[in-house]
């Protein structure tokens, strides 16, 4: 389904409704951030080991990777406004649970709690919003509601920094209020819909396949990333992955329809979300790690020097969303691979001291070319299927860029590692090879994007 020049106007009811749906995803992107800050503090407080807190985050990950499939059908069963209030409300009531913790084991329950409502308010959220907006209006409202979305990995670090020297259960308390407001919010402004198609019966044999396969590779990278045991959950995670490929192939509603792939501007679009998550975000991870490892800074601090980069993001992500929807997303997308690469020349040269104002600058030309990619790169997804297909080619969108990402953080954890081990401590050349490599990923991406349709 072709993008076709429009000049139909966003309805200010469609763009509040947007608006609260995104506080969803602000929701999880900040509790990740604020929580990575606040590790040390939570393992002196509860007497937690190195490993017990790796399972803070660790089991936060593999419930979103277990949940996150499912989330297409159970928006086609229940309804996606119903759902979408519940996955809100596990996430908060998680989130309580976690600041009320007593000891390691009991925070790492109360995460996966957490996790199972946060791996599907995303996906539910982006197809409801996809859903209203239709294919000639996505790319707008697309960029509309991600500039909020690009300034959380600025806030969570610089809250994290300010709880964690007061009291370290305050980092989930803060969900409490701002999730009850969402909810009140989505229950009076976002519209109850019929489900998107018929009510197809679970997939329970495609369930059985791909969540604990997913799962098995998140948590496979994970481990390849600390430099532990990888190899089994790998193995295990590829093969349960592959017998849901050939279950899908035959099954009448499989969870996630592969002969969605089918469709060039489908396949173009997540198969570019995929590399994109191994790349230019999972390298998003460095930036903070540098400025604290080698520049000394703070967590809070770190958190700071992000700014130009959302500041970059959020000024290209309005204009190019209304491009998107006149011109097609493919010029767009190279262009922002293009500039978010440039973007990382300098930090892949920091082994030679750049200047902080090119650091600085470059971090504003990083940030421009995400905004230049993410609102027309969502849009293609949406634009190329049909209304009732949408719950289940989010999930499908969501879960490949979810194992992108642990992917490209794999890659480029055990570069860095391997940079650290050379030289007995981590130094800006390191760091510098480190990004190196994040470019060449990024490149990557320029094959995919180049397979996007012309409008």
């Amino acid at each position: 389904m072709p993008i076709t020049r429009t000049t139909e106007r966003l309805e200010p009811s469609l763009v509040r409704m947007g608006l609260v749906l995104t506080l969803g995803a602000i929701l999880a992107m900040l509790d990740t951030t604020i929580v990575n800050v606040g590790l040390d503090t939570m393992g002196r407080d509860l007497h937690g080991t190195l490993g017990q807190l790796q399972w803070v985050s660790t089991g936060y990950l593999l419930a979103v990777s277990m949940v996150m499939p499912l989330s297409g059908w159970v928006s086609e069963r229940f309804g996606a406004k119903t759902m979408w209030l519940t996955s809100v409300a596990l996430f908060v009531a998680g989130s309580a649970l976690c600041g009320l913790a007593w000891s390691p084991e009991s925070l790492i329950v109360f995460r996966l709690i957490q996790g199972i409502g946060g791996g599907m308010m995303q996906p539910i959220g982006q197809s409801i919003v996809a859903q209203a907006a239709g294919p000639s209006r996505i790319g707008r409202v697309m960029g509309v509601l991600t500039i909020p979305i690009t300034f959380a990995p600025v806030l969570g670090p610089v809250l994290g920094g300010l709880i964690a020297g007061v009291d370290w259960r305050w980092m989930f308390y803060v969900n409490v209020p701002i999730g009850l407001v969402t909810l009140l919010l989505a229950a009076r402004i976002v519209p109850a819909a019929p489900p998107a198609g018929p009510r197809a019966p679970l997939d329970v044999r495609g369930l059985a396949l791909l969540s604990p396969g997913l799962a098995a590779i998140v948590y496979g990278f994970a481990q390849l990333a600390s430099g532990t045991g990888a190899t089994l959950p790998l193995a295990v995670g590829g093969l349960l992955v592959a017998g849901y490929a050939v279950h899908a192939l035959r099954a009448t509603a499989p969870l996630i329809d592969l002969r969605l792939f089918a469709r060039r501007g489908f396949a173009a679009a997540t198969g570019s979300s995929f590399l994109l998550g191994a790349s230019v975000y999972s390298s998003m991870l460095l930036i903070p790690l540098y400025y604290q490892q080698i520049g000394g800074a703070s967590a809070l601090e770190a958190g700071l020097l992000l700014a130009p980069q959302a500041l970059g993001t959020a000024m290209v992500t309005f204009f190019a969303s209304r491009l998107s929807d006149r011109i097609g997303p493919r010029p767009l997308i190279l262009t922002g691979i293009a500039l978010a690469m440039a973007g990382t020349v300098a930090f892949a040269l920091v082994g030679s001291h750049p200047a902080a104002w090119v650091l600085t600058l470059s971090l504003v030309v990083r940030g421009a070319g995400l905004g230049m990619m993410m609102a027309p790169g969502m849009a293609a997804v949406y634009a190329s299927v049909e209304r009732h297909e949408t719950p289940r080619a989010a999930s499908a969108l969501n879960v490949l860029n979810r194992v992108g990402g642990s992917i490209g953080t794999a890659v480029l954890a055990m570069v860095l590692q391997s940079g650290v081990l050379q030289s007995g401590h981590a130094t800006a050349a390191a760091f510098g090879t480190t990004f190196w490599w994040a470019l060449g990923l990024s490149a990557l991406t320029l094959a995919p994007a180049a397979l996007y349709p012309k409008k």
